[in-house]
């Protein structure tokens, strides 16, 4: 006697002795494991192609066909056939975690690119410090071209956060000559700094 090809519907065989998807799943759903082993069966064919088709990783399908398998078998009781057939059910479920598998490896890979890029960005402490120290020098340097007065009164102004009218007072000197000095101390470090105007 002839074997009765596979019908679309996953109903190879069905009858007494074979019972279809859909009477199948309804067993899976009150926890018959015999019954999910034939389910297993029947799919897990269908199932690993329709997963390799949109993952392309054949060890990650195999790997998404397995969760496809026991979301199977934990949703079964929700399964409910007037709202398409057990095939379609399942290879759905199959679709949807194969694309989610590819959006997540995505993710990962751009996340680990990002971070790859920040780890990879260029920072020497060494000649941080470096760059840091010759620029301190030099602004010393230049300091050290200033009058007494304008040195006092731009250090005092700039370094130690004191207002013009407060250097004025400290240096016992009056406001307008603390502001001429500042002013002309402050064009003279630009100039010897080489800064541009």
């Amino acid at each position: 006697m002839d074997e009765q090809a596979p019908s679309p519907d996953g109903a190879a065989g069905a009858g007494p002795d074979r019972p279809n998807a859909e009477e199948l799943i309804g067993r899976v759903g009150r926890g018959d494991q015999a019954a999910f082993a034939a389910l297993y069966d029947r799919f897990a064919g269908s199932v690993l192609g329709v997963i390799a088709r949109v993952v392309r990783n054949p060890a990650y399908a195999e790997e998404v066909a397995q969760e496809v398998l026991l979301e199977v078998w934990q949703k079964a009781p929700r399964y409910a056939e007037a709202r398409g057939s057990a095939q379609s059910w399942v290879l759905t479920i199959a679709h949807r975690r194969a694309v989610d598998r590819v959006r997540s490896e995505q993710a990962a890979q751009q996340r680990d690119q990002r971070e790859q890029a920040l780890a990879e960005r260029p920072y020497d402490e060494v000649s941080e410090a470096t760059v840091a120290r010759l620029e301190q020098e030099r602004v010393r340097h230049c300091l050290g071209s200033l009058t007494d007065l304008q040195r006092q009164s731009v250090t005092m102004a700039y370094y130690a956060g004191h207002t013009y009218r407060e250097v004025a007072e400290l240096l016992r000197t009056p406001l307008g000559t603390v502001k001429t000095r500042l002013r002309d101390g402050l064009i003279r470090l630009r100039d010897c700094l080489g800064v541009a105007r």
